[in-house]
């Protein structure tokens, strides 16, 4: 029962905010009383610290299963942009300015596996685009993997609309590449945007 409890919050979190959902919500939707959800959460907060649990076990996931895949890794950047537009494009306000918010410890503790998760991704993109000469040898990476983050997680804590943040990380997709690309790189960069995310 806790297992279905933490997915059904997670969906309706990521739908209709993580502010907006009560407890009563989750339990209507499930059709069970409140005091079931209370016997296994103490409260709304820990409930929303285990569906983001949830959340970055899932995004993890996708990503391992994008780059899995035989992407070239400018094709890879825009298939993990095309898979987090899919999972959140029900959202209205950015997931994670939701959290800094109005759950600032639970986003305390969720920055931690961001800034990990993402500064890794980010990395090992970089070294596969040096690798395929998409990307300029004389890089530096550590610089770049942190120009990118800071970039990315800037426009999600700062911006309310998921559909805004969303456009405003196509840009800065495009800007991080083609700060990085080779001439064999701009050209599989202009392949993507003509395939844009909408």
């Amino acid at each position: 029962m806790k297992e279905k409890i933490i997915s059904q919050a997670k969906d309706m979190f990521l739908k209709l905010g993580f502010k907006s959902i009560t407890m009563d919500d989750i339990a209507g939707e499930m059709c069970i009383s409140k005091k079931t959800i209370y016997k296994y959460f103490a409260n709304k907060e820990l409930l929303v610290e285990e569906s983001v649990q949830i959340i970055h076990k899932e995004v993890r996931q996708l990503i391992e299963e994008v780059t899995s895949k035989n992407y070239n890794a400018i094709e890879e950047n825009f298939q993990i942009r095309r898979m987090f537009d899919d999972m959140f494009k029900s959202s209205e306000t950015s997931p994670i300015y939701q959290l800094k918010k109005h759950y600032p410890e639970v986003y305390k503790s969720a920055l931690k596996f961001q800034v990990e998760e993402c500064e890794y991704c980010f990395r090992l993109n970089i070294e596969k685009g040096i690798t395929q000469g998409l990307y300029r040898e004389a890089l530096d990476i550590d610089a770049y993997v942190k120009f990118y983050y800071y970039l990315i997680f800037s426009i999600n804590e700062n911006t309310h609309s998921e559909r805004e943040a969303y456009n405003l990380e196509y840009g800065a997709l495009e800007y991080h590449t083609r700060a990085m690309a080779t001439e064999k790189g701009i050209a599989e960069l202009e392949k993507n945007l003509l395939n844009p995310i909408t």
